[in-house]
């Protein structure tokens, strides 16, 4: 067999998908066990702080995928409104216990009217998406004219991704681990690939660049030095594209 092109993505090897909703759905009752403190709340610091960058009190801001609304809450004090979709209604319920303005929907068909937001975001979810060409044009049909997508993907080019391919499945649930739903992994070209006629790249971000593992974000005297380090990464010329999580912004064009 050849090995495959760089317009290829790599996916996980699982032979049978579980569908995402019932997997999410189950996941919901444990997914915030661990993402309080550590290296889950960091992660989800440092994409806020990346988005921020694009993010003014004025705009109006969707986040694709919004799970439990980890990142939404720490995004939504700093614009004119903040809101959620998520296709796992377990997902949505913790949520709304925020008081997140967050609705029902898939990314691949966003339950709102075209050029409604300035902003649209999405973490940790594009990689399991499909046809993601599909949830790229979407993202960008919502956008208003100038406006700017934040879209993670997973880093083919990462140490996050060497691990992976190394490790055994780590269970999420008692019924599935995180290998058990449908998983892509890319490369900037291809991303750049992915987005429609419409939108440009503007920025590229790298999250979780050299942290091997995320307990190393647990001992006392390394995660402070490594989370500094971490921060320096993510915009470095020379490491940014080598986060294991790779942040992509895409500008929509003001005119057709």
């Amino acid at each position: 067999m050849m090995p495959p092109s760089d317009t290829e993505a790599k996916s996980s090897p699982q032979a049978d998908p579980v569908d995402n909703r019932r997997y999410y759905d189950e996941f919901s009752s444990s997914y915030e066990r661990h993402r309080h403190h550590g290296y889950h709340a960091f992660i989800d610091d440092l994409e806020t702080e990346t988005v921020r960058r694009y993010l003014t009190p004025s705009m109006h801001i969707l986040e694709a995928g919004c799970g439990t609304g980890l990142v939404l809450s720490r995004l939504r004090p700093h614009a004119a409104r903040a809101v959620g979709v998520d296709l796992s209604r377990g997902m949505l319920t913790k949520a709304r216990a925020r008081n997140l303005d967050v609705v029902e929907g898939s990314v691949t068909a966003l339950p709102f009217a075209d050029a409604s937001f300035d902003l649209v975001c999405s973490f940790k979810v594009l990689a399991h998406v499909k046809d993601i060409e599909l949830a790229m044009r979407e993202m960008a049909r919502v956008l208003r004219p100038g406006g700017y997508m934040c879209a993670e993907f997973y880093n083919e080019h990462s140490l996050r991704y060497l691990i992976k391919r190394l490790k055994s499945p780590t269970p999420t649930s008692s019924e599935f681990h995180d290998e058990a739903v449908y998983t892509r992994y890319d490369t900037l070209p291809r991303i750049r690939g992915y987005l429609p006629p419409s939108m440009t790249v503007d920025g590229v971000y790298g999250i979780r660049v050299v942290t091997p593992l995320p307990l190393f974000h647990r001992l006392p005297f390394v995660a402070p030095v490594l989370q500094s380090v971490e921060r320096l990464a993510a915009a470095a010329p020379l490491f940014r594209h080598l986060g294991g999580f790779m942040l992509v912004v895409a500008k929509k064009a003001t005119s057709p």
